[in-house]
């Protein structure tokens, strides 16, 4: 396309309108034909998933541990929209993991719906002719619907914030590009508003939407003018305000968080930025070549400016900014991409150190800006239409089939954690939860060996020497799981560490010994049921059935929906009967 036809655009007012007078109605037909088929080809791709069991922060997450709770108590903590789908798949299926799954996919299918009218309208802008149009932006929505780093968004039912978050995000930002004039009315500033609050409240980076409006009408303004943004006063007014209502609302995750924010141990913000400035590629990389994908990546931390290449990815990414700058226009939407990506991944990949430097989920919300690289480039290559659909169709099926297998890994803990443990084999929590996948199923000899595996990457901490002595206490090794507690009692010593000693010494008939353990677990913290349920066990197996009913009894009454202390009591009275 000739470079003339590229610069001479007009402003974000009038080409939209002509655009969307000139569609004919039957193309929207077409438009959910196609978006019919390709729900179709993501619940093929994503199959091998749909069953998938809860997974590594599955565990922390309501559903597994709220139960049949009331519909407020699951709305009173953070991200209350997105706990509000939990709740419904909970009130759907309960424990059946397909409606969640399914849920997931079906936010996706949307967000790439959504995907598909970001792309058009911004190649419009960027003055692509017209027979292209829905092709290069079919393309973007189909990488986004079936690229493979996509998988940890959509098969992993903790990911739902990436999906659930992004698709309200980009439903906010097509409300912006589609407005009807280039001064967005009352009646766009309350749709953009309300969208972006859904948004926020399923996840906390969708934050960056109005810095990514701000460029969009600076951008996108002939000669790259403030024009579009002054002229948008009635949006970027109350959103200025509500920036520092959001403030107000983030800061105590960022100073209290034990996994995001500026409280963690042995992480500064500078820290982490170089860290990111190496990380950043990583995305990239997996954009353009999804290979070694991993549940958890592992990925060291720099602790200066020095270590690890952080300089060398500090000013790669200031040159590729430069570059993007300068030839901003002759490659207008592609340099817009580039600032758009790196303004996406500010939230996860800037200064707010977060645990894990590196999750192939927050590629999700900033693989817009990589697309709008890609279908910038494409149309650069001189070529027929049809040859680029038949390249663009190759690149799809390529992308599906790796998504698939991808899905498959996602569909079971174990071969996601052999995966990341094969991939990592340094990543000593990888190594910990394949322990841990291997002991749910029972194979506790290859847990017992991979928990050594830990211990040698990492000194032991309270939980994994616990979960390490259930595993041996599993192979009926008793004397090492009674040494592995006894180190994680001297650690930290809490009620749950005791009651699992007294249990030990129970199985061992060491009835004083138990009994010593379970009065210490008592001492530590009266109000934990376990220990009593224990203790009515050591009644029961000593011929004391009264005290038995009490203990069980008093392990009910502080918690009632203990399964063991519900099983042990009918025991327990079993017994006074037949002693009566």
């Amino acid at each position: 396309m000739a470079t003339k036809k590229r610069e001479i655009r007009k402003s974000p007012v009038s080409a939209p309108v002509a655009v969307a007078q000139a569609e004919p109605r039957r193309a929207w037909g077409w438009y959910a034909a196609v978006g019919a088929a390709a729900t179709v080809v993501a619940l093929l791709v994503y199959g091998p998933a749909l069953h998938g069991p809860f997974l590594f922060d599955d565990s922390f997450l309501p559903f597994a541990h709220t139960g049949d709770e009331p519909l407020r108590n699951w709305l009173v903590g953070m991200r209350p929209l997105l706990m509000f789908t939990y709740w419904f798949n909970v009130s759907l299926s309960g424990e059946d993991t397909f409606s969640y799954h399914l849920l997931n996919i079906l936010l996706h299918c949307a967000a790439s719906g959504l995907m598909f009218l970001v792309v058009r309208r911004l190649l419009e802008w960027s003055g692509l002719e017209k027979a292209r149009l829905n092709l290069l932006a079919g393309f973007a929505a189909a990488i986004f619907l079936l690229h493979p780093v996509q998988a940890e968004s959509v098969a992993y039912l903790a990911g739902r914030s990436e999906t659930l978050s992004v698709m309200l995000f980009l439903a906010a930002y097509t409300i912006f590009l589609y407005r009807r004039n280039t001064a967005a009315s009352w009646g766009n500033v309350a749709a953009i508003f309300a969208v972006f609050a859904a948004a926020l409240l399923a996840k906390e980076h969708t934050i960056v939407l109005p810095a990514l409006l701000l460029l969009t009408d600076f951008w996108w303004n002939p000669g790259f003018s403030f024009t579009g943004i002054r002229r948008n006063w009635r949006l970027y007014l109350p959103m200025a305000v509500g920036g520092v209502g959001g403030v107000v609302y983030l800061l105590p995750i960022l100073l209290h968080s034990t996994s995001a924010g500026f409280r963690l141990k042995d992480l500064t913000w500078y820290q982490y930025f170089f860290t990111q400035c190496r990380a950043l590629f990583v995305y990239l990389w997996l954009f353009v070549l999804p290979s070694h994908q991993s549940a958890d990546w592992g990925f060291p931390m720099s602790q200066n400016i020095l270590d690890r290449g952080a300089l060398i990815g500090l000013l790669a990414l200031v040159a590729l900014a430069g570059l993007a700058w300068f030839y901003r226009r002759k490659y207008r939407l592609a340099s817009f991409g580039f600032f758009a990506f790196l303004l996406l991944m500010a939230p996860t990949s800037s200064v707010i150190p977060i645990r894990d430097a590196v999750a192939e989920r927050r590629l999700y919300l900033s693989m817009l800006g990589l697309l709008l690289i890609v279908v910038d480039l494409l149309p650069r290559w001189k070529q027929s239409r049809r040859t680029l659909a038949i390249e663009c169709a190759v690149v799809v099926g390529i992308f599906a089939l790796l998504t698939n297998a991808r899905a498959e890994v996602w569909s079971s803990e174990v071969r996601l954690w052999e995966d990341a443990a094969q991939k990592s084999p340094d990543n000593w929590r990888a190594h910990s939860q394949l322990a841990s996948a291997y002991y749910n199923l029972g194979r506790c000899a290859e847990a017992v060996g991979e928990y050594q595996k830990t211990a040698q990457l990492e000194k032991p901490d309270y939980d994994l020497l616990v979960n390490w002595a259930l595993a041996y206490d599993c192979l009926n090794q008793t004397d090492n799981a009674l040494a592995r507690l006894q180190q994680a009692a001297a650690l930290e010593p809490r009620a749950h560490v005791y009651s699992q000693i007294g249990m030990i010494y129970g199985k061992r008939a060491q009835w004083p010994e138990a009994m010593e353990a379970l009065a210490k677990a008592e001492t530590i913290d009266p109000g934990f049921a376990v220990t009593y349920v224990y203790k009515g066990l050591v009644h029961v197996a000593t011929d004391q059935p009264e005290a038995a009913v009490q203990d069980f009894q008093h392990a009910l009454a502080l918690d009632p929906k203990l399964q063991q202390a519900r099983d042990g009591l009918a025991q327990a009275q079993a017994h006074l009967r037949a002693g009566h």
